[in-house]
């Protein structure tokens, strides 16, 4: 199983054996509280700013079709939580700091709401109202649960399943692993059958527990050394074309705009990566970087990837908060070839797998970056391929399909999204409404897609002569540019045109 988005780095022959030793020790199981990791105390931090925040709910929908044994169902969903401890934290105060207490014992109910069989109009209005609700509905950090289940139930043999986590106790991979253990228990029940999945050997707190352990001293002066070099100096803000002042304090709203990239295209940007030595999320960064240089006119860019954070088997089959952020620094000055920018992203990107042990909050913590609510810390902008462990489900006897969610919130300004799929690559670009119009951001999708277009028809092109203009849009703009009369040529009005568009002053 490889690490979500990019293979990592892998520790040392010595630090995998003494993080084997640290996580395989024996630990009493009388009920005692165990210290967060990094990532779990800045959302626990959070949660005290502003308690009530829904920001960090991790809602999905899965519509089932069929025979569903509701009672299996609950029964094999109360078994992946028996198998998770995560599952089972709250998180308290004890002696002025956060700690996490484990429910030895929880079983949660699978309560079964009718949805009234209207027309199918209004049915799908009450599932959408029903659906908000659940992504609005907040988590109490120290009561819990920190997971809820709902299901609705449509007409005879259709359902939707509303299963929401906070963050704190979970993340993308393990969303997929809760669907993959569903899968396979609810599978052996419907047979009377036991579970099929082994004892877990760890749990998260045994990872929490190590983290605090190990990263401090040398090692962590050894990742830091390297962070301090790669972002001295760097510029605190993209200054990105807004279409509205950015407010003091940053509000989360936000809404997205979905995409699909062609299979002919996602082949043609798979060749030239393997070609330069580089993987499609190489190719992909530095084209999305690129965009980001042609609109803010910056040539030092800083863009925030995620990273699944499971450097040993044992971890790739916990639920929990593991993913880390990881801030990729590229330096586009000089105008190269794209191809020779590849060069640079790629030497920037293995550079941060090698040291991406420190959790981001440690980082931010270090560095102490001047402190702005109007964003985020040391990078705005963040861009993901998305290779987490898959989160298909079946059922036995069942059809399922996964339901798109939005969430109506924006952690970030702008949010690149991408994932392969049997079509090509399908993308969203999530941003705040705050900053951004809809159709803003529906243009930079194109523009984004018109980019990789021109890369893969020649990537030693400057970057900026590289197009980003559809010809339907470059046609519009000319014959706009045609009823000004303006004494111009056409290659200089439609450039000039787009320059004024994209730079905008906030």
């Amino acid at each position: 199983m490889s690490d979500l988005f990019e293979p990592a780095t892998a520790l040392s022959a010595g630090e995998k054996r003494a993080l084997l030793a640290q996580l395989l020790k024996k630990r009493a199981r009388a009920p005692r509280t165990f210290p967060l990791s990094f990532a779990q105390q800045r959302l626990w931090f959070m949660d005290q700013w502003e308690p009530g925040s829904t920001l960090y709910n991790m809602p999905t929908a899965i519509q089932i079709t069929g025979p569903l044994r509701i009672a299996v169902l609950e029964q094999s969903i109360n078994e992946i939580v028996r198998r998770h401890e995560a599952l089972r934290t709250t998180f308290m105060l004890a002696n002025g700091q956060p700690v996490q207490v484990i429910v030895h014992d929880l079983a949660l109910a699978l309560p079964v709401v009718h949805v009234p069989r209207g027309s199918k109009a209004e049915q799908e209005a009450e599932i959408r109202s029903l659906i908000q609700q659940e992504i609005q509905q907040s988590f109490d950090l120290a009561q819990g649960p920190l997971l809820r289940i709902r299901l609705l139930c449509l007409a005879d043999n259709e359902y939707i399943l509303l299963l929401t986590m906070h963050h704190i106790i979970s993340d993308g991979w393990s969303m997929g692993l809760f669907f993959q253990e569903l899968s396979a228990i609810y599978a052996a029940y419907v047979h009377e059958r036991p579970s099929p999945l082994a004892a877990l050997p760890i749990q998260y707190v045994d990872f929490s527990q190590w983290q605090r352990e190990w990263l401090q001293g040398p090692v962590l002066e050894k990742q830091l050394s390297y962070w301090k070099e790669q972002l001295a100096d760097a510029p605190a803000m993209l200054q990105m074309p807004l279409d509205h002042p950015r407010p003091a304090t940053q509000s989360f709203r936000g809404s997205r705009h979905l995409f699909t990239l062609d299979k002919a295209l996602t082949e043609q940007l798979k060749a030239l990566s393997n070609h330069e030595e580089g993987t499609l999320f190489m190719t992909l960064l530095a084209a999305f970087q690129v965009l980001l240089y042609r609109y803010s006119g910056q040539e030092d860019i800083l863009v925030g990837t995620p990273i699944a954070n499971r450097n040993r088997t044992e971890l790739e089959q916990l639920i929990g908060f593991f993913v880390n952020n990881l801030v990729l620094r590229t330096d586009l000055a000089g105008n190269p070839a794209f191809r020779s920018l590849l060069k640079r992203v790629r030497e920037v990107t293995l550079g941060a797998y090698a040291h991406q042990d420190i959790p981001f909050e440690k980082l931010v913590e270090e560095l102490e970056p001047e402190r702005d609510l109007s964003r985020n810390p040391l990078f705005q902008i963040m861009f993901s391929l998305q290779n987490t462990l898959r989160s298909d489900i079946t059922l036995t006897d069942l059809a399922v399909q996964p339901l798109a969610i939005d969430s109506g919130t924006a952690r970030f300004d702008i949010i690149l999204l991408l994932e392969e799929n049997e079509q090509g690559l399908s993308g969203t670009f999530g941003y705040s409404t705050d900053l951004f119009d809809a159709s803003t951001i529906a243009r930079m999708a194109g523009h984004y897609r018109t980019l990789l277009e021109a890369i893969v028809r020649n990537p030693d092109q400057q970057i900026a002569a590289l197009p980003l203009l559809a010809p339907a849009e470059r046609e519009h703009i000319l014959l706009e540019w045609n009823r000004t009369e303006a004494p111009y040529s056409r290659d200089t009005c439609i450039h000039e045109l787009f320059e004024a568009q994209v730079q905008r002053s906030p």
